[in-house]
């Protein structure tokens, strides 16, 4: 299998996402169509003594970037490497990985890779850590803002297919995200999704979730619209960054809070490592002809390392397939 990477875009520069890509041929047997400086990459695979076999290139330095309009610089910037990657992936390659712009990612996935024939619209998917130690899948996470009560069905049974080709559930548990777990709650688009759940086949639909459960591991599948559902996420990063500031603060400011620390220290790395985003992969975006991820714009290397192996995994279940049975 062969993934395109966009090299350009991401917060720490080009260099660290090739070292991330570099870094990940331990373990995945992927190859890969490098998108952006080609003799940066060159000079960085050549200084590893890397097998050049396993790459191909397309030079660019333009890149879409975060205040650029996302569909006007499509058009604007034909050598924009997000916008070259997206056009050989139609011609050759089974996905394609980037850290940039998320407005050009999505824009890109519906007017160059395009949505699967009976998709409404594309959803951005992303595996959420739990304090189970299982993940779930939060589907819309962020592409799409002001959603149909259809489209949300739809978000659920791609969710499913994830949950089970990738995450290996069987009969996952489906969630709609809600101001109650009780039926009836939420506003009339809300009460319109339920009952399209509800009644549909395809999903093992259990009823609704409350934000405050969102890390439990109760759901599998956690359906949202893309607005809440960022905003959970982002709200969640938040409170973890402020919460590990705080314990951080505790734990150093007396000598004996720092000995209770040095005995607590693997317990706080463990913690600290079960909700790393670096290790969780990237999101995935589902309904188009080829899987899209999209890596944290802070990717450093292990990062990419990460969503690439992720990458691979969920190229290797070929969902689409089962997506577009199930719709």
């Amino acid at each position: 299998m062969k993934l395109i990477v966009d090299l350009m875009g991401a917060d720490l520069g080009s260099e660290e996402v090739i070292n991330g890509v570099c870094d990940s041929l331990e373990k995945t047997k992927l190859n890969f169509i490098l998108v952006g400086p080609e003799e940066v990459a060159r000079q960085i695979i050549k200084l590893r003594q890397l097998d050049f076999n396993r790459f191909e290139f397309i030079n660019t330095t333009e890149f879409i970037e975060n205040h650029d309009d996302p569909v006007r610089s499509l058009r604007r910037k034909k050598n924009a490497s997000l916008v070259l990657g997206l056009e050989k992936l139609n011609e050759e390659g089974d996905g394609f990985l980037s850290a940039g712009s998320t407005g050009a990612l999505l824009a890109g996935g519906i007017f160059i890779t395009k949505r699967l024939e009976k998709v409404k619209r594309a959803t951005l998917a992303t595996l959420i850590p739990t304090q189970s130690g299982s993940q779930t899948i939060l589907v819309d996470s962020g592409a799409v803002v002001d959603t149909k009560s259809e489209m949300q069905d739809q978000f659920a049974v791609m969710g499913s297919v994830v949950a089970e080709k990738y995450l290996q559930i069987k009969n996952p548990k489906v969630y709609l995200v809600n101001i109650g777990s009780e039926e009836g709650k939420g506003d009339i688009r809300t009460k319109e999704v339920y009952e399209l759940l509800k009644n549909n086949p395809n999903i093992n639909f259990c009823g609704n979730i409350e934000p405050r459960d969102f890390l439990t591991g109760k759901a599998d599948v956690i359906v949202a619209d893309g607005f809440a559902g960022n905003m959970m996420i982002k709200s969640t990063e938040g409170a973890a960054s402020v919460l590990f500031s705080e314990i951080k603060t505790a734990v150093t400011s007396s000598i004996i809070s720092k000995i209770g620390a040095l005995l607590l220290k693997k317990s706080l790395k463990n913690i600290k490592d079960k909700y790393d985003y670096k290790k969780v992969g990237a999101g995935v975006l589902l309904g188009l002809n080829k899987p899209l991820f999209k890596a944290h714009g802070s990717s450093d290397r292990e990062a990419i390392k990460y969503a690439i192996y992720k990458a691979e995994e969920l190229l290797s279940s070929n969902i689409n397939k089962t997506i577009e049975e199930r719709l």
